[in-house]
């Protein structure tokens, strides 16, 4: 008897979703079955792009895409700002929700989402991709052996530039724009994620310390923040849009030291070097774009009947925002909708 594919609604069809897009086409037991946007013709090229020849359904507003039966869960890949609003409206609906990272601008209106999804159960994840790429398998071994000993600091950093536009995505603070949002969570997702692995417990912050330099649209264009976490452990984190960096991720142990390069967030590369100058090098592919793995996850999640990802879980997600909230506040960011 054949199986009835999942099929997946995709809000806020932009450059990001196109990633998801691919992942769905070439993965098994999918479909993409409806795309909202606010520009229908643009919601109509995603679809042909990525589901070519077949009936996906196309919406200005949320109501057509909740009513489709044929939605089993739904990516949200709106602008920042506007996670919240979609992610609600979904979750009120019964509909299941993959929310691009951050899942929300700050920690309240994650508790708000967080406590839909428990009293309607519903699942609701936070797209943090990285957690599931094949060379962060061979990493999580690493830390949880104690290949490296006990953890002393980490280092990650994420930058890159983007010429300065007050309207785009990146420094736009109607859309909730800046660097801590925005690439702030990649190593700030990823430190938590490596003292977990390594400690088996979520890790203790005990104090943050962060500068940075504020865009004319009064956000951040760049941050170097601190982290000082019990056991005397110190994560340094530098993002900005305001030119490149080494966008890398390096973990010190006191027997040894973990570099994920080049650019951590989608690496396929980890190396491990012991105090003795001894180098393992390991080298993972993606079966598809990397996206597969979240995708994956929550199908997985969703046919059990769970409402969260134990791999990104919603405790994780409120740490985290947490921490970014306190990064924000230290440089005097505040979105006009706050």
């Amino acid at each position: 008897m054949a199986t009835t594919p999942f099929g997946w609604a995709v809000v806020g069809p932009g450059r990001i979703a196109n990633r998801f897009g691919e992942a769905v086409q070439r993965l098994p037991g999918m479909d993409l079955v409806a795309v909202q946007g606010r520009d229908a013709m643009r919601a109509r090229a995603y679809a042909d792009r990525w589901s070519p020849g077949q009936d996906v359904g196309i919406h200005q507003d949320m109501d057509g895409l909740l009513n489709d039966k044929r939605v089993h869960g739904v990516y949200i890949a709106t602008p920042h700002a506007f996670h919240a609003q979609a992610a609600r409206a979904c979750l009120a609906a019964g509909k299941p929700v993959l929310c691009e990272k951050p899942l929300t601008v700050n920690e309240t209106l994650a508790k708000e989402l967080i406590g839909l999804s428990r009293k309607h159960r519903v699942f609701l994840m936070e797209a943090l991709w990285t957690r599931f790429l094949p060379i962060y398998t061979v990493v999580g071994q690493w830390l949880e052996s104690g290949a490296i000993g006990r953890i002393r600091s980490l280092q990650s950093n994420f930058s890159f530039s983007v010429p300065f536009d007050p309207c785009n995505r990146c420094f736009d603070a109607a859309q909730a724009g800046g660097a801590v949002l925005d690439i702030g969570i990649y190593p700030l997702s990823i430190t938590q994620w490596c003292l977990q692995q390594a400690n088996g417990t979520r890790p203790i912050l005990e104090n943050i310390h962060a500068t940075g330099v504020l865009a004319a649209t009064g956000v951040d264009q760049r941050f170097t923040a601190s982290l000082e976490f019990s056991d005397d452990v110190v994560s340094q984190v530098m993002c900005g849009f305001d030119g490149p960096g080494e966008n890398s991720l390096r973990v010190f142990g006191d027997t040894g030291v973990i570099t994920v390069a080049p650019r951590f967030w989608e690496a396929t590369r980890a190396t491990l070097q012991s105090k003795d100058g001894e180098v393992i090098s390991e080298e993972r592919a993606f079966a598809i774009n990397g996206f597969e793995g979240q995708i994956l996850e929550a199908i997985d999640c969703i046919a059990r009947g769970e409402i969260e990802s134990q791999v990104v879980s919603h405790v994780d997600t409120l740490q985290v925002v947490e921490w970014m909230d306190a990064v924000r506040n230290r440089l005097g960011v505040v979105y006009p909708f706050e």
